[in-house]
């Protein structure tokens, strides 16, 4: 899933290609939710792909552990990390919110 396929391209005065303003969805706790303790080496986006088969899919797995730095593709080690397994809401949610 390209996220950034549906939104406007901008470019700064120097020529450099951005998206501003992606918005992404609350995702809430289920009892269908997987937690792991992040060990050194971890990355939301190999988490991505054990549990969704999609690498590009990471950035669901930060924004449900918000309290760590959301754009960061790295887990704080040591700590809990939740990692949403019913994707389906949230995917459509995020392609609302961007259209």
């Amino acid at each position: 899933m390209n996220r950034y396929k549906d939104l406007p391209l901008s470019r700064t005065s120097q020529g450099k290609r951005y998206y501003p303003g992606a918005k992404y969805p609350e995702i809430p706790y289920s009892d269908q939710d997987f937690y792991v303790i992040a060990q050194e080496g971890d990355r939301y986006d190999q988490y991505a792909n054990t549990y969704y088969k999609d690498s590009t899919l990471w950035w669901i797995i930060a924004a449900a552990n918000p309290r760590f730095k959301p754009n960061s593709i790295y887990p704080v080690i040591g700590h809990q990390i939740r990692i949403p397994l019913d994707i389906t809401s949230i995917l459509r949610e995020y392609t609302l919110l961007n259209r």
